[in-house]
């Protein structure tokens, strides 16, 4: 029963749902991985573990889940034979529990590609759609790109049935991931991800440029089937104009014989010309397969039988340290080169100064390398070290710019405090600053960005604000660039010049202040100078900046880069001081106000900041204490919660009726 599960175990499984979820996204939409194969395996195999045991956690759980929802780039359609996942296994005793609750003893063993899955529908013999396998359901529209994979046939050759939907791995070569990294201003991080950014393209002509190769390995749809065996579907597949993996495919009749071509794989994987992160095995018969059928998200008649992460020994060698965009320090492990799983290990992640501490690592150790599901290598451990080697001392000073490096309370990261200026923080910085609820200027994206921060031309974000005027003319030169869209980017820059004070601090981009918390502060101090002159009590004491924010905020101003940055700034701009609701009068101010529905002359961050203006306390949420709900259109259930505690309603006409006449429109 539902009442009988720990809470404990409730929100264990919740949190493994989460992860899953996001990796899910960045895995399959993305093709940008946030973590390794052997992270992501680890979670789902303790998400399925908890299911079973609880199996009211099934729900929408790790065993009814495959791949994650299609993205809204691409047009999306059904899939008329859903694409299931395949169960993992990790070890002997896995496999051989696996293969006793077989109806046969003959499997079929074939290379489990690591690559991007597509489903190929051919009518009368020609192709009329390709698809991803987006979330199993449907899947997203990549028939052109398709058409550009010379192994993917336009049109089926010999005996084939009148509808097949032909499904299998779209790949890249080793070797044509070495060549396209090389020519490459940023760098794949493996061959799998270089096969999926390549096939997930809008522009077909890009995938066209890209060479990608496919193999096909099973079908859907099927209007009638000619084959009674896995291995004649190969055979099949090859005689339509497909590639297979047969080559290396295999037949067993026992567990031993499975393992014994598993170790021998595993012996030979680095001669293999594309990656592979372990077998699929697959019950010969077709008809067995039928009968067998499948569970909620995967077939019961086969199963892939996965590599671990190949692991090494080597000589860390040096520590370095790696600024992000966002100023966090990553140290980076120097390795004494190695070979593992056939790729050359050089370098390795430490993440941060406390996994340095828990694992003991010091320059000069031997250290135990794991490439983890073939992507990320990372320490795991320390084979040998010199107990009179001196422990590794994290940096205290930023080694690109010089600035202070703080850690946050409760956190892990440590972070330079110099956000506007560090190198290494720029475009993030940049991005930030003139983003929509920043300086909101339109037209200067990050690919604008990275373009004039390579040329030199903006350094600072007061450097925006002399952009054209130093370099308009070389900008109207650049490709994507011309006298209209230079136009267009000084009208933005120029209408940025006047900015409210909140929205000014939230740009700057001191640590932990968002939106909400640079309205307090604005609210609170009235003025840039005071923020920058207020001290730690005065911080503290507004309601909503706890000890964590006030410590950031004077770090921020006490930092003498900050300062001479916003210096700087303020010589090309004007900040509107805060109207705060203390001193503001009229039928809001003071008033606690929520807005709800669809404003059709206002957005509602627009609205909210002229309401504000009016000493309005606008909140997200109704309560008892709320004094006005406005409703626009399709408003839902804030406006039946005020109608239920007999709140005032405000349609967007009264909200206009009010502007006109205190002159705020």
């Amino acid at each position: 029963m539902a009442e009988n599960i720990d809470l404990f175990i409730r929100a264990e499984h919740a949190e493994l749902m989460a992860n899953l979820e996001k990796w899910d996204i960045a895995y399959h939409q993305n093709d940008a991985p946030i973590v390794d194969d052997a992270t992501y395996d680890a979670a789902k195999s303790r998400a399925l573990e908890l299911e079973k045991l609880y199996p009211e956690l099934a729900k929408n759980g790790a065993s009814t889940r495959v791949g994650a929802a299609v993205s809204s780039k691409f047009k999306s359609y059904p899939h008329s034979v859903p694409m299931l996942s395949i169960s993992d296994v990790f070890n002997r005793a896995q496999l051989d529990a696996w293969y006793s609750k077989l109806k046969t003893r003959d499997v079929f063993i074939e290379l489990k590609i690591d690559g991007v899955s597509f489903s190929a529908r051919y009518e009368n013999g020609v192709l009329v759609r390709g698809l991803t396998r987006g979330s199993g359901i449907a899947g997203e529209d990549i028939t052109a790109n398709l058409r550009t994979i010379s192994d993917i046939p336009q049109k089926l050759s010999g005996n084939f049935p009148r509808v097949i939907e032909v499904r299998g791995e779209v790949y890249m070569l080793r070797s044509e991931f070495i060549a396209l990294n090389a020519r490459s201003s940023k760098p794949f991080a493996n061959p799998r991800n270089a096969a999926a950014g390549s096939l997930r393209q809008l522009d077909a002509g890009i995938t066209a440029k890209r060479k990608l190769s496919a193999f096909g390995y099973t079908y859907g749809e099927l209007s009638e089937r000619t084959w009674n065996t896995q291995s004649e579907y190969f055979q099949m597949l090859e005689s339509w104009g497909f590639k297979t993996t047969r080559a290396w495919a295999r037949r067993a009749a026992s567990v031993d014989e499975i393992q014994r071509v598993y170790d021998d794989v595993m012996a030979h994987r680095a001669e293999i010309p594309f990656d592979i992160d372990g077998l699929v095995i697959k019950v010969n018969d077709v008809a067995t397969q039928e009968q067998m059928g499948a569970r909620a998200n995967s077939p019961r008649w086969e199963i892939a039988y996965k590599f671990p992460a190949a692991r090494g020994i080597t000589i860390l060698r040096d520590i370095t340290i790696q600024v992000g965009r966002t100023g966090v320090l990553t140290p980076v492990a120097e390795l004494e080169p190695i070979n593992i799983g056939g790729v050359v290990v050089s370098r390795a992640t430490l993440h941060n100064a406390d996994e340095i501490a828990r694992l003991g690592v010091k320059i000069g150790d031997r250290i135990i390398v794991q490439r983890a599901g073939d992507v990320i290598p990372q320490i795991v451990g320390v084979a040998e070290s010199d107990e009179n080697a001196p422990d590794y001392v994290f940096p205290e000073i930023c080694p690109v710019c010089g600035s202070a490096v703080v850690r946050e309370s409760g956190a892990v990261a440590r972070r330079c405090v110099n956000t506007l200026s560090c190198p290494a923080q720029r475009i993030g910085e940049l991005e930030h600053f003139v983003s929509r609820h920043a300086f909101d200027i339109d037209g200067m994206g990050v690919r604008q960005l990275e373009l004039f921060v390579e040329r030199g031309w903006i350094k600072t974000p007061a450097d925006i604000f002399t952009l054209i005027s130093q370099h308009g003319d070389a900008i109207k030169n650049m490709d994507g660039f011309g006298d209209r869209s230079v136009s267009n980017l000084n009208k933005a820059i120029e209408s940025a010049r006047r900015i409210d004070l909140h929205r000014f601090l939230y740009a700057i981009g001191i640590p932990d202040i968002g939106e909400v918390s640079a309205k307090l502060l604005a609210k609170k101090f009235g003025t840039l100078e005071n923020v920058r002159n207020a001290n730690i009590a005065e911080l503290k004491n507004i309601d909503g900046i706890g000890d964590v924010m006030a410590n950031e905020i004077k770090s921020f101003f006490t930092d003498a880069h900050n300062n001479e940055i916003i210096d700087n700034l303020l010589q090309h701009i004007t900040i509107v001081g805060a109207k705060t609701s203390e001193n503001a009068t009229g039928p809001l101010a003071g008033k606690r106000v929520v807005l709800t529905g669809t404003l059709s002359h206002y957005t509602r961050d627009a609205a909210a900041d002229i309401l504000e203006r009016m000493g309005a306390h606008v909140s997200s949420s109704v309560s008892p204490k709320t004094d006005i709900v406005i409703a626009g259109a399709d408003a839902g259930s804030k406006l039946t919660r005020a109608n239920e505690l007999n709140i005032t309603v405000w349609g967007e006409q009264d909200l206009e009726n009010l502007l006109k006449q205190q002159g705020a429109v």
